[in-house]
């Protein structure tokens, strides 16, 4: 374990190969880890575009308008729930079709193994493979083959799913499939 003496010892050398830098730079960090002791005050992440920087900004470039930043375009993001929501919210997109339901559950065939999202799910993206998709709603089970895609898992209980293309299995031809292949 680091001592304190021995911390700033090997701080500071780090610093001495650094040009410009001193010790009155590694304050940030002293102050993050204050920050998580134990009765620390949690702070809110300062916006990426202050009032500061504006000025800044005209103070060195006068004549030019100060440049647009990805918050300009954005929508703020839908608050995350308190509580739970009972169902998930499903954006399902195909070339041909796209629709929005409310479910009780996915199962995505995603490249790292069969994945289950329900209400609640830690936000992901992955990537999903050719195999076969499912929506449940109640005792009503949908499902799709999916040739590829990709499945964004929002902390709202939001899932997009953007998929190359898919069918119902039922309208699945594996002969016609492997002549496309061939």
């Amino acid at each position: 374990m680091l001592t304190k003496n021995r911390l700033l010892t090997s701080t500071a050398s780090v610093v001495r190969g650094c040009g410009g830098w001193s010790h009155a730079n590694y304050v940030p960090t002293r102050r993050y880890a204050e920050a998580a002791s134990p009765g620390a005050e949690k702070s809110k992440p300062s916006p990426a575009v202050t009032e500061e920087l504006k000025k800044a900004w005209k103070a060195v470039a006068p004549i030019l308008d100060f440049p647009k930043v990805p918050s300009n375009f954005l929508k703020q993001r839908p608050p995350v729930p308190a509580t739970i929501p009972a169902k998930l919210t499903l954006n399902f997109v195909l070339p041909r079709k796209s629709h929005i339901e409310e479910v009780d559950m996915v199962t995505i065939p995603a490249s790292t193994g069969v994945m289950g999202v329900l209400p609640g799910h830690v936000p992901t993206v992955v990537e999903i493979k050719p195999e076969l998709l499912s929506i449940q709603n109640g005792a009503e089970v949908t499902k799709y083959v999916v040739s590829g895609g990709y499945a964004f898992i929002h902390a709202n209980s939001v899932t997009d799913i953007m998929a190359e293309d898919g069918y119902p299995p039922e309208n699945f031809d594996i002969e016609e499939a492997k002549k496309a292949l061939s």
